[in-house]
């Protein structure tokens, strides 16, 4: 079993306390108000993602392009909005099961590790669980009901999100399939832009800037990087109509140079996260203007 050590400051409740494993994989635990100081550290899952015979969730890892590293899920729900997290712009951290919150419970304390802790660009945290909103129960909504309480102690955001469109999830997969650096070519990427000044159907534009054997691969890393953009809302096909991003095509005018490598630029606010007052009811906010909810 890790260890653990008493450290930091009281907190803003005493009812509350974190724990987390730090850079050694050693547990710590602090009180709840000191958590802001040591987010930095929160870079391991704070629990295993247990995997059986019969299993009935689907558990794995992810590289995350934000991070640069594997990232766990425990649920292909939870992996999908792992995608969409990694996919939003004005996400510039995050880490799976990134802390037990504990509190006293009746005879004995309980505690709850949320899904994710997210970063934005703004220098909020969002703190998630990620759950279909008809397998919630009551456990389940005390522990959201608590978790919501003690984030908003710390000026932090708390959500549940739901599962997110199918078509956006299978629209994200595919491009996620071409988050890797590997995946950019300086000279294909510039054709590309060029290509899209204007809206046309992606494989025209493929097709103008090469051979889409080639141009294809660096246009979909484009997509995921957002420096093409399009409606992810409808189903991803050949007749799909593309265009640069306004940033890059203004930038092209005031011949500002390019970005020459696939590693993420400094993150932009495209389409920020607008979670409800209650986590408990909030279903997926991400990357639409107009999210559906499903009935809590």
């Amino acid at each position: 079993m890790p260890r653990t050590r008493e450290i930091g400051l009281p907190g803003l409740n005493e009812n509350f306390e974190a724990i987390y494993l730090d850079g050694l994989g050693m547990e710590q635990c602090v009180p709840w108000g000191w958590l802001p100081e040591v987010v930095d550290a929160l870079e391991r899952p704070v629990r295993s993602f247990p995997s059986y015979r019969g299993q009935r969730n689907f558990p794995g890892w992810y590289w995350s392009s934000t991070m640069g590293r594997l990232v766990g899920f425990e649920s292909w729900v939870e992996r999908d909005h792992l995608v969409a997290l990694d996919f939003d712009r004005s996400v510039t951290g995050i880490v799976s099961q990134p802390f037990w919150l504990r509190w006293p419970g009746e005879g004995k304390s309980r505690q709850h590790a949320p899904d994710f802790l997210v970063r934005l660009d703004d220098g909020a945290v969002l703190v998630l669980d990620s759950r279909p909103l008809e397998l919630i129960e009551d456990v389940d909504r005390e522990a959201f009901a608590i978790t919501d309480q003690a984030c908003g102690l710390l000026g932090w955001r708390y959500a549940v999100w739901d599962r997110l469109d199918p078509v956006l999830v299978a629209n994200q997969r595919w491009l996620a399939g071409y988050r890797h650096p590997r995946c950019f070519d300086a000279q294909v990427a510039g054709r590309l832009l060029t290509a899209f000044e204007k809206p046309r159907p992606l494989m025209d534009g493929a097709e103008v800037a090469g051979d889409p054997l080639g141009t294809l691969p660096v246009l979909y890393h484009l997509l995921w990087r957002r420096e093409l953009v399009t409606d992810l809302s409808l189903v991803l096909s050949h007749r799909t109509i593309v265009q640069a991003a306004p940033s890059n095509e203004a930038g092209r005018r005031s011949g500002a140079r390019r970005t020459t490598s696939g590693q993420r630029r400094t993150p932009r606010r495209t389409r920020p996260f607008r979670p409800s007052p209650s986590g408990r009811r909030c279903g997926p906010q991400l990357l639409r203007e107009s999210p559906s909810r499903r009935a809590g």
